[in-house]
């Protein structure tokens, strides 16, 4: 199930990385009971979207292998890697440091249960006998049994069944190659792991057992699923399974084999066989090239024997011998390096697919997502001994999530598809021909199923639910899947330049409110574009064959494309003003009074301030990097305010503008959802069904996807109406007092800004623009939250002090209105440009009538230094 990893956006990291300074959070008191609730919905056939690996220790004697390397390389890629379950639970250090945390904290635990001779408790942790990746694993088996073993066949509840029988080395083993991710061959040799794993040849051998199943376990019926193109039952052969294959008896052509050799190996084994290649890939394709094509001298009619001989031969053999002996001398010279190459690796191991699908399936249907790491893994257990404070919620985990077996495979199913689509489109170069004939063809198998799952939840949200109360459970229906497949199924029709098409499914997208509504601004951009330019020629019931007349007629749809974009209550803020713009130039166009035309002046985007600031640059001479990696394009300034020491020039433009009267901070986007957290502090913890699965979250798992807003669509627009009257300042003074002691561990919410400093500054913001700002943040909190400007400046009106009644009457007499002035700088140095997330959180920000400036640092001076 490799696919099911996906790529995530850098923003998710940066994300991570600004919410550093809560793990400054003091230590708290023990975490209080939450009260636990489960959903047993009958009628949940629903649906998810969208969960690494410490440095392995080595016998001083033996050289670091390459497996061990791959794991360190694994690391380094899940810790650029947050996913939403990550995102939920608190910032953890899953260090060795923490590891050893947790491993001392069980063993002082007592087994009070278990006897030992001579009356000593025996320690719940014993090293090599237990590890946190272990305990994480069958944790994660042992809840979805639990609450959910209907989703497994009887073959499979067997397997887990014989999983539990195996000892810890194998068991630890298996965890240590099923965390790589791929169902991949590793050499037995250089596997590592000596700390925990003290016979490797057992643990090997114990995984690698033929396991026999009992017959009425093996001769139970495959589940048949709707989509009949495709079948996830996994072949088996008949009532045996390995935990893990080895080499000797899956390896069967060159090149699998060669993919195992490290390069100089494989260099030496090109030599013997007089192939070249610039890689490695090369190699190996040439390799295999000439193992399987390359003619003998037979092929030639030359042999080693006399003309007597030769001439008889010639007589007597008869074409089909002929042609068999020399496919058996093919075969005999590719066996020949085959077998060469197995010497050289020796017998390697790798988990067997079936069972390493099964076990990905079973973290699917535990973290909700297909998207977990192995820190996803270790957190949740290292939450749990974390000391800290979390805000007070009801944990539920419905256990029908998925309403039958058949439900969970379709779901997986799609899933893969959508990760086959993904990888062709993500694949470097342009999309080719075949690439686009493939994302088509999935695009025919799972139209119709898409649109009968789109029609029944419809049904079903019209007869069963409140608006929105699914939301973030439709995401694990197969239908969220397929609606992504359709999205990029009308990219490349649009590619084709089949712009019928392209509307015709643009069309059913925006027809449905169901799945992925983040996008519908998106669609209702390019749907008013494909009307303006392109439907006009290819109308299949044109009203007059009159091309002028085609023109206008599509051009005033396209105008009502554009209003209706704009009046969608799920139409993000952020695409607003793009279908303005085009809204006034259609109007233009169609030539429709002045009077009658739509004005968008009191939304128009003011642009940015342009400001210069001087400082004094400081220069030194830096060494070339080793592998001639590029020198960092940050630049350093002199402080010339306090210290006098280096600064950034983020600091040394803050210190400018902190000389003339403003307050700020350097906080880019971090004092933004510290503010969003104070004022949606009890809707981000209301209750809704199952995105608080755990006791140790920081916030719903749903925040980072497009099902936050409508599940709490009216809480959130009751609280922007506050904000947006001058109720900020109540609402964030009434969080900090009930929760700044306890410093409770919220996503986003740094304690460390002073509470008067965030009071005065809600004070001079405007309650419409600081509600535009949050209700930009609760649509798309992931995507928001890079591109803010570096600098927050606010200061207050000159009498607010000598005045504050007279300022308290103007407050109630005109609702929301600022106090003071609040600013937005974005610094930029020579080596600085915009961003494309800069520039859209421009627009946001003008358009809400906050000042925004774009700050040039100059160097009056350059100071070289050592």
């Amino acid at each position: 199930m490799d696919a099911f990893v996906k790529r995530l956006p850098r923003g998710d990291a940066e994300a991570q990385s600004n919410e550093r300074p809560l793990q400054n959070a003091s230590s708290a008191v023990e975490r209080p009971t939450k009260r636990l609730k489960r959903n047993e919905d009958t009628e949940s056939d629903t649906e998810p979207e969208e969960p690494i690996e410490l440095t392995v220790k080595h016998e001083s004697s033996e050289i670091v292998s390459e497996e061990a390397l791959s794991d360190e390389k694994d690391q380094r890629r899940a810790k650029e890697r947050v996913t939403d379950f990550e995102n939920a639970l608190p910032p953890t250090e899953a260090s060795q440091e923490a590891i050893e945390e947790y491993e001392t904290l069980k063993s002082s635990q007592s087994n009070t249960g278990e006897e030992i001779p001579d009356k000593k408790i025996a320690p719940l942790w014993i090293k090599g006998r237990s590890s946190i990746y272990v305990d994480a694993f069958n944790l994660t088996l042992d809840t979805v049994l639990e609450e959910e073993s209907s989703l497994f066949s009887s073959k499979e509840l067997e397997i887990f069944s014989q999983w539990r029988n195996l000892n810890y080395e194998a068991q630890y083993l298996y965890v240590r190659l099923f965390l790589r991710k791929t169902a991949a061959w590793h050499r037995s040799s250089r596997l590592g792991y000596f700390n925990d794993i003290s016979d490797h040849a057992t643990a090997i051998a114990t995984l690698q057992e033929r396991r026999i199943l009992s017959s009425e376990v093996a001769s139970s019926p495959p589940v048949q699923i709707e989509l009949p193109s495709v079948g996830l039952e996994d072949p088996d052969d008949g009532n045996a399974f390995t935990f893990a294959d080895a080499s000797e008896d899956h390896i069967d052509t060159v090149e699998e084999a060669a993919s195992l050799l490290y390069l100089d190996e494989l260099k030496a084994i090109a030599k013997e066989a007089k192939v070249q290649g610039k890689t490695k890939m090369d190699m190996i394709k040439a390799l295999c090239r000439m193992s399987q094509q390359q003619a003998g001298l037979m092929a030639l009619g030359i042999s080693r024997q006399n003309s007597a001989d030769s001439s008889a031969s010639t007589r007597t053999d008869h074409p089909a011998q002929a042609a068999s002996k020399l496919k058996r001398e093919d075969s005999n010279r590719e066996q020949h390096f085959l077998a060469k190459i197995l010497a050289i690796v020796g017998p390697c191991i790798r988990i067997s697919p079936a069972t390493f699908k099964l076990f990905e399936r079973v973290h699917l249907v535990f973290y909700r997502s297909t998207e977990w790491t192995e820190k996803s893994l270790t957190t949740i257990i290292l939450a749990k001994i974390a000391r800290r404070n979390f805000p007070e919620y009801i944990v539920s985990r419905s256990s029908t999530i998925f309403s039958s077996r058949a439900r969970l495979l379709e779901y997986e199913a799609a899933i893969r598809m959508e990760a086959d689509v993904d990888n062709i489109l993500e694949s470097n170069g342009p999309l080719d021909e075949k690439g686009s004939d493939h994302i088509l063809d999935i695009f025919k198998k799972v139209y119709p199923r898409w649109s009968a799952l789109v029609q029944e939840e419809t049904e079903k949200e019209r007869q069963f639910y409140e608006m929105g109360e699914r939301a973030y459970l439709r995401r694990f229906n197969p239908a969220h899947s397929y609606t992504r497949i359709i999205v990029k199924a009308a990219f490349v029709f649009g590619k084709l330049k089949n712009y019928l098409k392209e509307h015709q499914l643009l069309t059913e997208l925006l027809d449905q409110r169901l799945f992925h509504l983040a996008r519908r601004g998106a669609w209702y951009q390019r749907k008013a574009l494909l009307e303006e330019h392109y439907m006009p020629s290819l109308d299949p019931d044109p009203t007059s064959h009159d091309l002028e007349q085609q023109k206008k007629r599509w051009r005033a749809i396209a105008v009502s494309t554009c209003e209706t974009g704009l009046q969608d209550p799920d139409c993000h803020l952020i695409h607003h003003y793009d279908l303005q713009k085009r809204l006034v130039k259609l109007e233009k166009k169609l030539r429709i009074p002045k009077r009658l035309q739509h004005d968008f002046g009191h939304v128009r985007l003011a642009g940015p301030l342009e400001l210069s600031v001087e400082g004094i640059q400081l220069k030194r001479d830096t060494p070339p990097r080793l592998g001639g990696q590029a020198l960092s394009t940050r630049t350093i300034w002199l402080d010339e305010s306090s210290s006098g020491g280096e600064c950034t020039v983020e600091e040394m433009c803050l210190s400018h503008f902190q000389s003339q009267g403003w307050k700020g901070y350097h906080a880019e986007g971090g004092i933004i959802r510290t503010l969003f957290a104070y004022l949606f502090y009890d809707i981000l913890f209301l209750y809704i069904p199952n995105v608080f699965q755990t006791a140790f979250q920081t916030c719903p798992l749903d925040l980072h996807t497009d099902a936050f807003f409508p599940a709490r669509n009216s809480e959130i627009n009751h609280r922007l109406v506050e904000i947006a009257n001058g109720e900020g300042e109540r609402l964030l003074r009434g969080v900090w007092e009930r929760e700044h002691e306890r410093r409770t561990s919220v996503i986003g919410l740094n304690w460390d800004f002073e509470v008067e400093d965030l009071l005065e500054l809600v004070r001079c913001f405007e309650g419409s623009a600081l509600a535009a700002l949050c209700k930009v943040m609760a649509q798309e909190y992931r995507q928001r939250g890079g591109g803010i400007p570096d600098l927050i400046l606010w200061r207050m009106a000159e009498n607010s002090g000598a005045q504050a009644q007279d300022a308290q009457d103007a407050q109630n007499e005109e609702p929301g209105k600022a106090r003071g002035e609040a600013m937005f700088v974005e610094v930029k140095s020579a080596n600085d440009r915009l961003s494309d997330t800069q520039r859209l959180w421009i627009h946001v920000l003008t358009g809400a009538g906050v000042k925004v400036a774009l700050c040039n640092a100059v160097a009056k001076e350059i100071r070289e230094i050592g």
